[in-house]
């Protein structure tokens, strides 16, 4: 039997983020459009399925993100799961600059007119139900109101790193 170990009175930040680092993600760009018609996008891996009746979803988002006025404000925002081939339009949207989506393919929704980037393996596009305090981020809960699913391989993130999937070698091993 494996003991687990009591949280010491004070944990070590880094070594919290190492041990959260442990457990591979997608890597999501979460976009919307600001009051002032902007668009706005960051990175983010926060993200996971909540409900598919009704269809919610959920990803959190620092609370000193500069980007938190424009997504507590927005109605709709999409979140483009990146594929494989889409690292560059991870380091793009996780780093400042002032027009990330310059050069960027991409279409705005039908519902809420927020941008989805081209090439990714799904988009959902979801109206902004509500944000709720989470110790040093928010989360936000999005009702789906669009999605597409292109079946193409996800980027991965794990210890730090991005990662590709691959079959597991025990799939193809007979019992």
């Amino acid at each position: 039997m494996e003991t687990i170990a009591t949280a010491p009175p004070t944990l070590d930040p880094m070594q919290l983020r190492a041990a959260f680092g442990q457990f591979p993600t997608g890597v999501t760009v979460i976009t919307t459009c600001a009051a002032d018609g902007r668009k706005v996008g960051l990175t983010a891996n926060s993200f996971s399925s909540l409900s598919l009746d009704p269809p919610l979803v959920l990803w959190s988002l620092r609370k000193l993100a500069p980007s938190r006025p424009d997504f507590v404000a927005a109605t709709h925002f999409a979140i483009n799961i990146l594929a494989h081939d889409q690292i560059d339009l991870s380091r793009r949207f996780a780093t400042p600059s002032a027009d990330k989506f310059d050069g960027v393919p991409h279409a705005d929704s039908e519902a809420g007119g927020v941008p989805c980037l081209d090439g990714a393996s799904a988009r959902f596009v979801c109206r902004n139900v509500g944000h709720y305090e989470g110790g040093d981020h928010l989360l936000f809960i999005g009702q789906i109101e669009q999605f597409d699913a292109f079946g193409k391989a996800p980027l991965v993130f794990h210890a730090g790193q991005y990662r590709a999937i691959a079959d597991h070698p025990d799939l193809f091993r007979t019992v």
